[in-house]
């Protein structure tokens, strides 16, 4: 009854529409009356023929209106404004605002929904009008723009039927230096335009336009910047945008190897870590996956990481978190990789010392990464495998014979602490078991 009674108001085109619209935006907020609404005959149709009124005020009132709608989980509701999607568009290169910005939330939020609506959006030009919205001045459209498009990008089509269509328009040019000016522009257009960049490089094979528009080297110095703010006091929601950009970078790593070689970029990493580590513990993962694919392959990141003394601090990392310890780990395997020269740097430390306890872990992947590791330094530094076995790490070692997962790995260790020095058949033996 109430529904109706608003509806019959918005209709009846007496003077006081725009009250009845402010009534019926306020219902709205409420679940069920949006589905209720949309169920009524010509209830979407009224609210159209009001959003594309020449009245200024009744065409914003009942843009609220359809706002309110999009916010539905409901995707029978999200359908229900299918007729308003190409109205929605064409206001986008309007003159107002707050018009603007009220058209870009609600094609975000139907978006979301409903593929029905992705599905009319697309040859209804959605991708050129969001390249043309992103030349805006405006932060508020910028930001807008970003949220329609991450939500896009997140679409289970988006690999072969939206993320081609971006990357050939000139929205990913647009969107690394809004990325990249967060500090100067806004940090809410740069959040959303950095998980946009993670959302098209995670979900696409071929990076080549993104790695051509100079992202890597981009991203990186973004880092660098955004860490050297960091003594200074960070600015609100830093966290927000360090993760996606990190996670970028990452994943670009992992698809191609190629990066620049600035050990600043590994110094931002751990002055990001130390800020934001107690606040933000997810912050820790995505730092150490970036750490792990930059030493991955490269010899300059694995010297850089030993030459700047940062050892230490990634040694601090190792018992954070069950995933934190496989990562150190695996950064240290990394190093440990190159050679004796760096093997004889880790043993510096005292690593054997930091590594018994964790041969005690329940997780099977922290210490399978734990023996990779050991096998490393023990092959390199022959006088490491005495040094393990005066500490005790034969009987580390032993109480891994009968886990199926880990006993070879563990016997060979053992035939290795077992060598007398110089004795070379073991290395050779163990490499299978290993490699």
């Amino acid at each position: 009854g109430q529904v109706l009674e608003l509806l019959r108001g918005v209709q009846r085109g007496s003077e006081d529409r725009k009250r009845w619209l402010g009534r019926l935006r306020w219902a709205l907020q409420n679940e069920e009356t949006q589905q209720k609404f949309v169920r009524l005959e010509g209830s979407v149709r009224t609210l159209t023929g009001l959003f594309t009124s020449s009245l200024a005020g009744l065409q914003l009132e009942a843009a609220r209106c359809l706002h309110e709608l999009s916010h539905s989980s409901v995707p029978a509701v999200a359908e229900a404004c299918l007729p308003v999607t190409s109205y929605l568009l064409t206001y986008l290169s309007g003159h107002s605002l707050e018009l603007t910005e009220l058209c870009l939330y609600t094609l975000g939020n139907l978006v979301v929904e409903s593929e029905a609506v992705r599905k009319q959006l697309l040859p209804q030009g959605i991708i050129p009008v969001l390249a043309s919205c992103i030349q805006s001045p405006h932060e508020a459209v910028l930001e807008g723009v970003g949220y329609v498009l991450s939500q896009l990008l997140q679409a289970k089509e988006a690999p072969t039927e939206i993320i081609p269509l971006v990357l050939d328009s000139v929205l990913p040019q647009h969107m690394l230096p809004l990325v990249c000016s967060s500090l100067k522009a806004g940090m809410g257009a740069a959040v959303e335009f950095a998980w946009c960049l993670h959302y098209t490089i995670c979900r696409h094979e071929d990076n080549s336009v993104l790695l051509a528009l100079g992202t890597v080297p981009a991203l990186s110095t973004l880092l660098i910047d955004l860490a050297s703010q960091i003594p200074q006091g960070a600015p609100e929601g830093l966290e927000l945008l360090v993760c996606p950009v990190l996670r970028c970078l990452s994943n670009l790593l992992a698809q191609t190897g190629c990066q620049g070689q600035d050990g600043r970029l590994l110094i931002a990493l751990f002055l990001i870590l130390q800020c934001f580590l107690q606040q933000h513990p997810f912050l820790l993962q995505e730092c150490l996956w970036l750490l792990n694919n930059l030493t991955a392959d490269d010899p300059f990141f694995c010297s850089a990481l030993l030459s700047l003394d940062l050892l230490p601090a990634l040694l601090q990392l190792l018992t954070c978190s069950q995933m934190a310890t496989v990562l150190v780990l695996t950064v240290l395997c990394n190093v440990a990789e190159k050679g004796a020269v760096q093997c004889q740097q880790l043993l510096q430390q005292p690593l054997l010392a930091q590594l018994l306890p964790l041969l005690t872990l329940p997780d099977p992947e922290a210490v399978g990464q734990c023996l990779e590791l050991l096998h490393l330094l023990f092959l390199h530094c022959p006088e490491a495998a005495a040094d393990f076995t005066r500490q005790g790490g034969h009987q580390a070692l032993e109480q891994h014979q009968s886990t199926p997962e880990l006993q070879e790995r563990a016997q060979a260790l053992l035939d290795m602490v077992r060598q007398p020095p110089g004795a070379p058949s073991t290395c050779q033996a163990t490499l299978a078991v290993f490699s």
